[in-house]
């Protein structure tokens, strides 16, 4: 088993105070620990919220029975229990009409008591996920993949925009945020395209918030491993098994693993979670996202925060 803490024999590999808790140690950024604390900002906001007379609530459309959205959906609610936001649940058989869909998504629309909601993908074969999103009402989108706020995110180039935004790219910029690690001036290789993280992250990322210069690659990318030997910090959210190797990865690099693969392991005798990073990887960088444990509560605490933005512009 990897430890959770690599060394580096030598302190000039770090990049130093904005990363590292002590020179020459590769540190955790925790996601569940950051996750943790902006539910308790959340709490105050929803507070301040309630005294002026407005509610929150958050909305999941399920179709089907997959046990993974299941889970997730599951665990949505939980976080919305924890910081006192109103559970709303539309669930569907995975036999449902795209019209049976569309309809879930007219009525959550309506529902005032909804703040925001997300339509939980995939989405049973055959159904165009694109058409249904589209219906979303685009104030009420909490994933912010909404067509209408993917657009604000590439016009706004200044800062982010206060649309909701996607929230596993947000999830990502305020993790390492609060460990002290600056985008600014850095090189930032993304590898996944997928519109989810790769293609939305570098809108966050190269607006003047932020200022970073950002290289979008994917797997099929020629001269990859050169490529990411220039990044400062690397973002891995391809869904490839340990396709980043160490001889990948410049000394003091900040590491964010994204990907997400279940490999079947055969002395525990069960599917456990691997990333896109090798663990190995971690004895030369500054800082890392343990996979699972580092963005996926963030992902889950940026759906809660977009919700409130959505009630305090509503305010």
């Amino acid at each position: 088993m990897q430890e959770e803490t690599g060394k580096n024999t030598d302190a000039k590999k770090c990049c130093g105070k904005e990363a590292c808790s002590k020179p020459g140690e590769c540190k955790k950024l925790d996601g569940k620990a950051a996750a943790a604390q902006i539910k308790e900002e959340l709490r105050v906001r929803i507070e301040n919220l309630k005294k002026k007379g407005v509610k929150t609530g958050l909305g999941t459309l399920l179709v089907g029975n997959d046990p993974g959205s299941v889970r997730y959906v599951a665990g949505k609610h939980q976080d919305c229990e924890q910081v006192g936001i109103e559970s709303i649940r539309e669930e569907l058989p995975e036999n449902a009409s795209f019209e049976d869909i569309a309809a879930a998504v007219k009525r959550l629309n309506e529902n005032p008591s909804c703040t925001g909601f997300i339509v939980q993908l995939p989405l049973p074969k055959g159904i165009d996920e694109n058409a249904i999103i589209s219906l979303i009402d685009p104030d009420k989108d909490a994933d912010g993949m909404h067509p209408y706020n993917l657009g604000r995110l590439v016009l706004s180039v200044s800062k982010t925009p206060d649309t909701p935004v996607p929230c596993t790219p947000h999830g990502i910029i305020e993790l390492l945020d609060r460990n002290g690690i600056s985008f600014e001036n850095k090189s930032v290789c993304v590898v996944g395209r997928g519109i989810t993280v790769g293609r939305t992250v570098g809108l966050l990322l190269t607006n003047r918030e932020n200022n970073a210069t950002v290289t979008l690659c994917h797997t099929r990318t020629p001269n990859l491993k050169e490529r990411l030997l220039q990044a400062d910090i690397i973002i891995a959210a391809a869904g490839s098994e340990y396709c980043i190797k160490p001889e990948f990865v410049k000394d003091g690099a900040v590491l964010v693993d994204v990907g997400v693969s279940r490999v079947w392991d055969e002395e525990r005798e069960k599917y456990v979670i691997h990333g896109d990073i090798d663990p190995a990887c971690r004895e030369t960088a500054s800082a890392y996202t343990p996979n699972p444990g580092g963005v996926g509560p963030m992902t889950r605490a940026m759906l809660l925060e977009n919700v409130v933005r959505i009630a305090e512009r509503s305010a």
